[in-house]
């Protein structure tokens, strides 16, 4: 099924629209997940509440790119769940790992590192740093950090080393923080 029928059924509140994104993109919101919580209850839990808040969204809003919707979606919620875990000192994953690969490059801020990643100038900043790598190092970045994707994972999905995965994210957060100093983003 396409995402602008889905969409449709959606807008018609046809309860066939959470069949058909858990059929298409039940497995990417679950993998989303996964990789900032470390659990697979907990993900699961995570992917039937992301199913919960697209039903409450839609309508009024209408995603142009529903995957990317839904991982949103997905992520934001699994973050939530994360800062819940780990105030109640029970959870895993590995975003706070992720994080701290993140931190020395981003803007030291009262913020937290993922508080600062959502300011309006720095995600203008980051998206055209982004734009200006080749398309590996961009989907490195992008896997790692925002989908939470284990450099393993990333290895072998673009047919490379993990050694040579780990070196070109740690190359290419280099280079983040010296394009956001030239910005007069101060690191």
């Amino acid at each position: 099924m396409e995402d602008k029928e889905i969409v449709d059924l959606y807008l018609k509140r046809d309860e066939n629209a959470i069949t058909a994104t858990k059929t298409k993109f039940g497995k990417y919101i679950l993998t989303i997940a996964q990789n900032i919580l470390g659990s697979v209850d907990d993900a699961q839990e995570v992917e039937n509440d992301t199913y919960l808040k697209t039903w409450n969204s839609i309508p009024p809003t209408i995603p142009l790119k529903l995957k990317t919707y839904l991982g949103r979606i997905s992520r934001n919620l699994s973050i939530d769940m994360y800062r819940k875990n780990t105030n109640e000192k029970h959870g895993g994953g590995n975003f706070e790992a992720l994080i701290d690969e993140l931190a020395e490059s981003l803007p030291a801020q009262d913020a937290s590192p993922d508080e600062a990643l959502d300011s309006a100038a720095l995600s203008r900043a980051l998206s055209e740093f982004l734009k200006s790598q080749d398309s590996d190092k961009r989907v490195m970045f992008i896997k790692r950090y925002w989908y939470g994707a284990s450099i393993d994972d990333i290895a072998s999905e673009l047919s490379l080393s993990p050694n040579n995965v780990t070196v070109t994210l740690h190359r290419t957060r280099a280079a983040l923080k010296e394009y956001l100093e030239s910005e007069g983003i101060a690191v």
